[in-house]
């Protein structure tokens, strides 16, 4: 059960609040434009979090469906977690992490490679953010294949450094940075393995590798169709590329198994983790089979691909901690159980939403579940409509069109269902 029993909304105050409503103002004034969204609404400013409620600086208490993107996915703040970061900061704060390393960067890099799907021996690196391990990826695949052409697929979010951005979909992103980026990407429709043979047939470089989200997270929780993901290893494997799986949003129990690639007992030649991995913290790591992973040279002084807070020891020890409460609450378990309990409650709650065609399909996979609507604007107007009754939700898809829910792992049956029921209301209203 989560540590932190779930409260119901309660809001004290508008939504959003004179507190951030004055917050918006003074961040206006110091951040660059295009970083947080303060028009024509401003957001909620977040003051303090546990479990899955989160409280505003206008002492508004909320229901978060978001677990802050998927990073809190055994609750914000889980208090083993807590402790786990307090003792190592007390200890080591800092090391030199591609130098002299801590001792707590080989602890979590065991644990981590011990959790490879699969049973040969892997390798991993650490980063600090999805794009870090996604860059890393990239970089393992070019220099064990030699081929810079890299397969993606429409909808795909990959991060927005210059390497991933060069593998995200939307154009939105991409657009603004063209001339910047290698261009060596190609992309194909997701879950039609055909069209990724036709598209890689005309690709204009040579591919080295594929990379895929084995359910596509900020491309609106698109689950491809059974055997996809089957038929792409063997696809890879026949052809000579590489298989990149991005489990950053997917991995580490949200889907219901330990990565989401074990739903079709698939093993990726590199695996990305994030998010959830370390509790709060930001961390990431490509985790790979050491065969590939190999291809690196031995560092001779100068690592190829390292940055100052590589292996950064409090978010070691967060990981490790957080890796604790996945096995020990068996989280995975959970997600699934409760995953098919709330998809279950939406699809009933929803089905006169989805006769009158506002909510074009409710799908899922353990607790990464989506209700794609019939546009943008209902799913953003739902979105705000919920904030206003103390409930934390936010849209993805290449339109804003879906609803995202991927709350806490460990929350509460009967707070998730309530918070759905609100964005069931939400929608009928």
């Amino acid at each position: 059960m989560l540590h932190h029993r779930t409260l119901p909304p309660a809001l004290l105050d508008d939504v959003p609040g004179p507190r951030s409503r004055a917050l918006a103002a003074r961040l206006a004034r110091v951040e660059s434009r295009n970083v947080t969204c303060l028009a024509p609404e401003p957001p909620i400013f977040w003051e303090r979090a546990a479990g899955a409620n989160v409280w505003d600086a206008d002492g508004n208490r909320f229901v978060d469906l978001g677990a802050g993107f998927g990073v809190a996915s055994a609750g914000h703040a889980h208090p083993r977690i807590v402790a786990a970061i307090a003792e190592q900061s007390a200890t080591l704060l800092h090391a030199m992490g591609d130098v002299h390393p801590a001792v707590v960067k080989v602890e979590l890099l065991e644990r981590l490679t011990a959790l490879f799907p699969g049973a040969g021996p892997a390798r991993a690196v650490l980063g600090s953010s999805g794009s870090d391990a996604v860059e890393a990826a990239l970089e393992t695949a070019l220099l064990a294949t030699g081929h810079a052409g890299v397969l993606a697929f429409e909808g795909a979010y990959h991060g927005l450094s210059l390497g991933a951005l060069d593998t995200t979909w939307r154009p939105e992103f991409r657009d603004p940075f063209a001339a910047r980026l290698p261009g060596t990407t190609v992309f194909a429709r997701f879950g039609d393995l055909a069209d990724v043979e036709r598209v890689a047939c005309r690709a204009p470089h040579a591919i080295g590798a594929v990379l895929v989200e084995p359910i596509q997270g900020r491309g609106g929780e698109r689950i491809p169709p059974a055997g996809f993901l089957r038929a792409l290893r063997a696809l890879c494997d026949r052809e000579g590329w590489l298989l990149l799986a991005d489990e950053i949003y997917t991995g580490l129990g949200r889907t219901g198994r330990t990565w989401a690639v074990d739903h079709e007992d698939v093993v990726p030649d590199l695996l990305c983790a994030g998010k959830g991995l370390a509790g709060g913290m930001p961390l990431s790591a490509c985790i790979g089979r050491a065969g590939v992973m190999d291809a690196w040279p031995e560092s001779t002084g100068e690592s190829l691909h390292t940055q100052t807070f590589l292996g950064h020891p409090p978010g070691c020890a967060a990981a490790i901690a957080a890796l604790d409460v996945l096995a020990e609450e068996q989280l995975a378990e959970r997600a699934a159980a409760l995953g098919e309990r709330a998809l279950a409650h939406l699809r009933e709650r929803l089905a006169p939403a989805c006769a009158a065609k506002r909510v074009r399909d409710v799908r899922g996979r353990g607790l990464l579940i989506g209700i794609e609507c019939d546009e943008g604007g209902r799913a953003l107007a739902v979105s705000q409509a919920a904030l206003r009754r103390g409930v934390i939700v936010i849209p993805s898809g290449d339109r804003g069109e879906v609803l995202s829910v991927t709350p806490a792992l460990n929350i509460e049956a009967e707070a998730l269902l309530a918070a759905l029921d609100v964005l069931a209301e939400s929608i009928d209203a």
